[in-house]
């Protein structure tokens, strides 16, 4: 049985673990997202194809997936929750630093791999540390938890498109890289060691693993696996070609394309806390099918406009709806999940994310160098009509989602 190890929301100390577990993760995308920020420099400076840069973000998502599931389990069978939110923070940090240090295509693809790791070995740790705390406001803790990625998706490119006007891309990355190290020293203030009654009672391993493999056989869990896979495809695609089509097609400045990528996030931060806790009162499903619809009209309009002041516009209202569906759909999974294996079905579905995330940017940049980028965008608006589709598909359970 779950066990709630903080009283009550208006606890100081609650709103403090939650408030420092989600800066972690502003940590961990801040990484993330200095290097699709550093995209396009990368790519003139190393005179890579569309092809080539979706590589290297392919990378990023391949790490994802080789570490997810993994990690998922080993958090499970120890309950050292902080502890492998602090290894993420750090080896992110080196990962980010590391790159740069050198301008070979082949290292570059190693460092985004140990990036991709860091990220995903941050989620099945963080969320069931968290889902565990606060069972009965897992959309709220959700969504403070991405509100603290949005922070750092906001502010990351902001300071990388900053920076790229007096230092070399290497250099840029090598600042930021500072993050992480700062807020894995906060959580060790604020959170200190794992609290042991955070972690479920563990049950001998033959049945875990016997209960871990029906669950993952099972054709509801697929269909929400890809209904979330689909969407984060989408997000995937975005946040590799859009600083490409800013550059090369509407020629932003690097400071403005970095304001975009920015309201990009900020859109999410006013939609994160309030689609979460109406998930809580409402229900998880319908917040994702509206979000997966209005996310589907932006993508196509945002083809048919030119103009900076009004694509930055459409951009921030993209990302209100974009990522407002996020926390929900973790909220969600939580839901659907026995404690025991809390941490590995967290990992099972972002692995999901990760495959079709890695095929976004090789796919868009067959698209990209073959019919232009502006042929990405379609792709990526029938992705989140295919998850959209999906969600249909999403038994009801006794949780009224």
């Amino acid at each position: 049985m779950t066990v709630e190890t903080v009283s009550s929301l208006r606890s100081l100390r609650t709103q403090t673990l939650v408030g420092a577990v989600s800066l972690g993760h502003g940590a961990t995308h801040w990484a993330v997202a200095t290097f699709f920020l550093l995209l396009p420099a990368m790519s003139r400076d190393l005179g890579l194809s569309y092809t080539e840069a979706g590589l290297l973000a392919t990378a990023y998502y391949v790490g994802s997936m080789l570490s997810n599931l993994p990690s998922g389990i080993v958090v499970d069978l120890t309950g050292k929750r902080i502890r492998y939110q602090l290894l993420a923070l750090l080896l992110g940090s080196a990962s980010l630093a590391a790159l740069g240090t050198t301008g070979s295509f082949g290292a570059l693809w190693c460092c985004l791999v140990l990036l991709g790791a860091s990220n995903m070995l941050w989620h099945p740790a963080a969320i069931s540390y968290l889902s565990l705390h606060l069972p009965r406001n897992r959309g709220y803790s959700m969504a403070i938890h991405s509100l603290g990625a949005h922070v750092g998706d906001a502010a990351a490119p902001l300071a990388a498109g900053w920076l790229l006007l007096s230092f070399s891309w290497q250099h840029a990355a090598q600042i930021n890289a500072v993050m992480g190290v700062l807020c894995a020293g906060l959580i060790i203030l604020v959170c200190g060691r794992d609290d042991p009654r955070s972690a479920p009672k563990r049950r001998p391993g033959e049945n875990y693993w016997k209960g871990l493999a029906l669950l993952l056989k099972s054709r509801a869990q697929w269909s929400f696996f890809l209904m979330s896979g689909f969407r984060t495809m989408t997000q995937a695609g975005l946040l590799t070609f859009l600083p490409l089509f800013l550059a090369n097609e509407l020629h932003m400045s690097p400071v403005l394309m970095g304001v975009a990528m920015m309201v990009l996030q900020l859109g999410g931060m006013v939609a994160t806390p309030a689609a979460g806790m109406l998930s809580d009162r409402i229900g998880r499903r319908p917040i994702v099918m509206a979000g997966m619809f209005s996310t589907t009209v932006i993508v196509v309009l945002m083809t048919f406009i030119t103009n900076h002041a009004a694509y930055v516009a459409c951009i921030s209202v993209l990302g209100f709806f974009l990522y407002a569906m996020r926390p929900v759909i973790q909220a969600w999974q939580v839901d659907r999940s026995p404690p025991e294996h809390l941490a590995a079905i967290t990992s099972a579905l972002f692995t999901v994310q990760a495959v079709l995330s890695a095929l976004a940017p090789v796919i868009g940049g067959f698209l990209a160098d073959r019919f232009g980028l502006i042929s990405v965008f379609y792709f990526l608006a029938a992705s989140v009509l295919a998850g959209n589709v999906l969600c249909f598909l999403v038994p009801k359970t006794e949780h009224g989602d």
